[in-house]
């Protein structure tokens, strides 16, 4: 499995051609404590950058981008009632949506981990 980020971020864990998606640990902070998070419809097609979901927090609402296009297969319902988790476990059990990745490609615009961090340093 490989991890990659976006520079709006957003985090990509690749099993095959699933990718689990969900908000770093980084943004989780930055949002403060989540209240709310719209999820996507299952079966409901991704593109590439494009808005996916929403999460709210006390401070904010910022949407959520899709990391590479693809067709969402599975939703992480526990955020419904526990949005919460999100701020818990931003890079676990707080992910958002899984989806089947229409393009592997893509996933070379993105960031590894490395680079993610050098992305904030720069960003600071």
């Amino acid at each position: 499995m490989s991890v990659h980020y976006t520079k709006d971020h957003e985090w990509i864990r690749v099993d095959g051609d699933v990718g689990t998606v969900g908000i770093s640990k980084h943004a989780a902070e930055q949002l403060g404590d989540v209240v709310f998070v719209e999820l996507p419809d299952v079966g409901k097609s991704a593109a590439k950058g494009g808005e996916i979901a929403v999460v709210e927090s006390v401070k904010a609402a910022s949407e959520v981008y899709a990391p590479v296009a693809g067709e969402v297969t599975e939703v992480n319902t526990v955020l419904t009632d526990a949005p919460e988790t999100v701020n818990a476990d931003p890079e676990g059990d707080g992910w958002f949506y899984k989806l089947k990745i229409a393009d592997a490609g893509e996933l070379k615009e993105l960031m590894d981990a490395d680079a993610y961090a050098k992305h904030l340093e720069s960003e600071g």
